[in-house]
Order: C-alpha cells, then sequence, then structure tokens
C-alpha cells in the first residue's frame, strides 16, 4: 500500500473505551470527506491522522511519516484547524498569532514576516493585522486559524468541523479557502454533507468502524439514508 494516507490494522483505545476498531485503509486522493454520528469515532480518526492521538495497535503512515517516529516531520507537513478556532489563538494581535505558526522555520526573519504578510492578504486579514485575536468575530476567528495553518504551507490539511459554528456566508468562505487547489491536501471530518459531496472520497465512521468508503457523493448519499 502507497497512498498519502494508510492506516494497517490501526486502533485507538482511549482508558477502557476502543474508540476505533482495527482500520485498514489506503487513500491517495486530493480531499477526503469523514461522516457519521456523534461519538462514532470519526474525531478520533481525523486526530489519529493528524498525529494528536497515538495508535493503540496497528501501523499508520501519514505523507510517508509515522505519526510517533516522525512527529516533528509531520508537523512541519500536516495542519489542524478544529471547530472551535480559541483553541488555536495564542497569541494577542492577529498578525502575531499568524506569525506564531512559523515559531519553527528556519527562514530569515524576512522572509517570515513576508509569509505572513501574504497570508494576511489572502484570508482578508491585512487591516485586522494589529487588531486583538480575541476581540473578532466567529467568522474572523476561524479565517485566523486558518491563515495560521495555511501560512506554514502545509501538504494535508486536516479539518474537523471546521464550519460548525459559523452562518453561511461564513462557511462558505471557510470553505473557498479549504477547497482552493493551492496544492494542499484535504481531510474533512463534517457533518454538512454538501461540503462532504464535495470532496472526492467519503469514509463512513460508524461506532468505530470504517463501513464504506468510496466515491464521496455515494457514501454520503448511503450515510444519509440510515437516518432519513
Amino acid at each position: 500500500m502507497t497512498g498519502s494516507i494508510r492506516l494497517e490494522a490501526a486502533s485507538v483505545r482511549l482508558g477502557d473505551v476502543q474508540v476505533l476498531e482495527p482500520l485498514t485503509l489506503d487513500l491517495d486522493v486530493r480531499t477526503i470527506a469523514v461522516v457519521g454520528d456523534n461519538g462514532s469515532g470519526k474525531s478520533t480518526f481525523a486526530r489519529l491522522i493528524g498525529g494528536l492521538v497515538r495508535p493503540t495497535s496497528g501501523e499508520v503512515r501519514v505523507l510517508g511519516c509515522d505519526p510517533v517516529r516522525d512527529a516533528v516531520e509531520l508537523r512541519r507537513r500536516v495542519a489542524i484547524v478544529f471547530s472551535n478556532p480559541d483553541a488555536q489563538i495564542v497569541m494577542p494581535t492577529v498578525a502575531e498569532d499568524v506569525a506564531f505558526s512559523l515559531r519553527g522555520d528556519r527562514a530569515s526573519r524576512a522572509d517570515r514576516a513576508a509569509r505572513v504578510d501574504r497570508a494576511l492578504a489572502r484570508f482578508g486579514l491585512t487591516g485586522l493585522r494589529d487588531h486583538p485575536a480575541h476581540e473578532l468575530s466567529g467568522g474572523q476567528k476561524q479565517l485566523l486559524a486558518l491563515c495560521g495553518a495555511f501560512v506554514r504551507e502545509p501538504e494535508l490539511v486536516v479539518a474537523d468541523e471546521p464550519t460548525a459554528f459559523l452562518d453561511g456566508r461564513n462557511a462558505a468562505l471557510i470553505a473557498g479557502h479549504l477547497f482552493d487547489d493551492a496544492g494542499h491536501r484535504l481531510l474533512l471530518v463534517t457533518h454538512d454533507l454538501d461540503l462532504a459531496r464535495r470532496c472526492e472520497i467519503g469514509v463512513h465512521v460508524a461506532a468505530g468502524r470504517v463501513v464504506a468508503v468510496g466515491d464521496a457523493a455515494s457514501v454520503v448519499d448511503a450515510y444519509a439514508r440510515t437516518w432519513r
């Protein structure tokens, strides 16, 4: 198996709870949607791919990296975006928060500053660069979270319910950036089935098991039929 996301009998047990049963997957497409009910294990699956949760058993490879052994390399190549941007905003101002994402980068100070400027412009945040980050609106905070992720120019973006708390306009804006063909891959966990249908491949997770993998629209439609 040679996909960019590869699991071989990988499982996750947290305390006394078996959150993910052994999963074997080999995925090598640009956009992947993960759907399923609350508590199904899909967020744990995303965290497993992002290196935030260690497998209890089995093997995981993401972009060729072992998330445990190659944790530093994985953090350099993978960005993670959550539903609550407040959990990701750590610096006082917008520009400082974006720059914080480059703290381990070996580029010169001038190059890092230029990358921050480009990222702020890309996400429409230039005029807010000196604004207190935690005083932004909900939509602006999620844009800032994306900006902090994309300034690193990641190869893979893992997005766990990135539009969950947004209105329609801001949700569409965030989705546009996520699906922008800027050279990154996307693993999207979402309850927004229309958004999930935009992906190439769908993965349906239920009770800690992957019950379907295939064309995203087909997987999403089959999932929707289980509760309609």
